[in-house]
């Protein structure tokens, strides 16, 4: 996969930022594996103790000694520090990690056209977009997202936004002997404040928007705020960073940004500039750079995502006809404003939509496109675990733009779903009380809103999207949105007009 000569220790050493080397001197050692789990540590190992959320690597140093690690990087030596062993000491065990885990997989991104893809929302349909545009042109192209990572037609099940960095490399270095060239990946606040991208060789970064989620592990705005900048702040000069001029927080992102700074904006005058001539339910009619495209897409957040989408290509070096022809091809991306229709026209949307703004977004867009007189129907929930801030704003967005809401569970993890769902009515006033129901089972939530809507209503699932599973308190269980709604359609004999892929 790459040449050995990038696990040796003085190789390893040199990409890690050392403060300070002691202990058994490197010389010619090769180092047999690389982790920041001490279970999985060997003799010839290189353990980094990393300081993580819940656990302290440094409490592992001793029995990763005793495993056969023949070097330990680490932000504190230990009272008596193994003199057998090469101790590295650094200001910050997870970027060092991120720097080794590239330099072990022989630096795979420096091998790859790699693009990032930051923000609260937008982040999985422009990542997944800029991979289709790149198969699309002929090339072979890798993916990294929330939903699946791709290499090629390969699909590789995704169990975080950003891969730890190990995986993270792995996944790229895989990438490049499969013989890519290109790579469009998410990354989440969580993978830049951990240090999970530090040492990627970024070509270009991409800024969506920023609204409250996260708060739960970042504690406030700012901190989270503070996370997504970190990410243009570490590019090199002749990357380029695209912002979105219409965010309020795009020109922070990039104010101490090295790359070439551009930015797109649908009511601006951004370097790149989108403009919605029409929309519908099943299209729209969008205008960038003045030239008018047809696309398959609905709604402004996702004419923001295809403005993003076009400016990088451009900047990527396609021509602007062949970014056009392409834009104009792509599809709209798993458990992102996924319609279907019943025979007597009832319209179901299924959106990842789990923040407030998300949520509005969408809720907007079918209200723009609904037919007269046409009812709104959402069916959603909020996660267990998680910022419970956000709980009430989401139902309080869903009545001011719904007809009907229905409130369920999302995955409750740990939390009593019930308990959920009355934290989000403190959100609803006396009025719009009245126009909701509570049913805790997400799968007869389904049932009840497909039961109660009528030809020509809109019945909006969000918050799980792409996601096939419910996290419970005591076990995890298949659910899939689709299959649901499916169902819940049978008796409307569904007629799927834009089918999955």
């Amino acid at each position: 996969m790459q040449n050995t000569e990038y696990r040796s220790l003085n190789a390893l050493i040199t990409v890690a930022d050392a403060l300070d080397v002691t202990g058994a001197p490197a010389r010619d050692v090769m180092i047999t594996s690389l982790t920041a789990d001490s279970r999985a540590v060997g003799p010839g190992s290189m353990f980094v103790a990393v300081r993580g959320t819940n656990v302290d690597g440094h409490r592992f140093i001793t029995s990763a000694c005793a495993a056969g690690a023949r070097a330990v990087v680490c932000e504190e030596l230990p009272a008596q520090p193994d003199p057998a062993v090469t101790w590295i000491l650094v200001r910050s065990s997870a970027r060092a990690l991120g720097q080794l885990a590239s330099q072990w997989y022989g630096n795979p991104s420096r091998q790859l056209t790699l693009v990032g893809v930051t923000g609260t929302n937008g982040k999985t349909t422009i990542a997944t977009l800029l991979y289709e545009m790149a198969r699309l042109q002929g090339r072979s192209a890798g993916l990294l997202s929330t939903v699946v990572n791709k290499i090629d037609d390969e699909e590789i099940p995704s169990t975080h936004t950003t891969p730890d960095p190990m995986e993270l490399n792995e996944l790229l270095a895989r990438m490049v002997d499969h013989g890519c060239d290109f790579c469009s990946m998410e990354v989440s606040s969580h993978a830049a404040a951990q240090h999970r991208i530090a040492g990627l060789d970024f070509d270009g970064g991409i800024f969506t928007n920023l609204t409250r989620d996260h708060l739960d592990y970042h504690g406030t705005f700012a901190n989270y705020l503070a996370a997504k900048q970190s990410f243009f702040d570490s590019l090199k000069p002749e990357a380029f960073a695209l912002t979105n001029a219409d965010d309020r927080n795009g020109a922070i992102m990039v104010q101490n940004t090295r790359a070439r700074r551009y930015t797109y904006s649908l009511r601006g005058t951004g370097d790149f500039r989108g403009r919605v001539e029409e929309d519908r339910i099943d299209g729209m009619l969008l205008s960038l750079n003045g030239t008018p495209v047809e696309t398959m897409f609905v709604g402004r957040f996702n004419a923001a995502n295809l403005t993003a989408v076009y400016g990088a290509a451009r900047l990527l070096g396609e021509p602007d006809e062949c970014a056009l022809r392409d834009i104009s091809m792509l599809v709209p991306v798993n458990g992102r404003f996924q319609p279907m229709r019943s025979n007597d026209g009832v319209t179901a949307i299924i959106d990842y939509a789990h923040t407030p703004d998300a949520l509005q977004n969408v809720l907007e867009t079918i209200n723009e496109v609904k037919g007269k007189g046409a009812h709104v129907i959402t069916v959603c929930g909020a996660g267990g675990d998680r910022d419970r801030g956000k709980r009430p704003l989401m139902a309080s967005v869903a009545a001011a733009l719904s007809d009907t809401i229905i409130l369920t569970s999302d995955n409750p993890r740990s939390e009593d779903p019930d308990a959920i769902i009355e934290e989000m009515m403190t959100g609803l006033d006396d009025e719009a009380k009245r126009r909701t129901l509570a049913v805790t089972d997400r799968g007869q939530a389904i049932r009840v809103a497909f039961y109660i809507a009528h030809p020509g209503d809109v019945v909006l699932v969000a918050g799980k999207g792409h996601e096939t599973y419910q996290v419970l308190a005591d076990r995890t269980i298949h659910f899939d949105d689709h299959e649901h709604v499916r169902r819940a359609l049978d008796d409307r004999h569904v007629v799927i007009y834009r089918s999955d892929r």
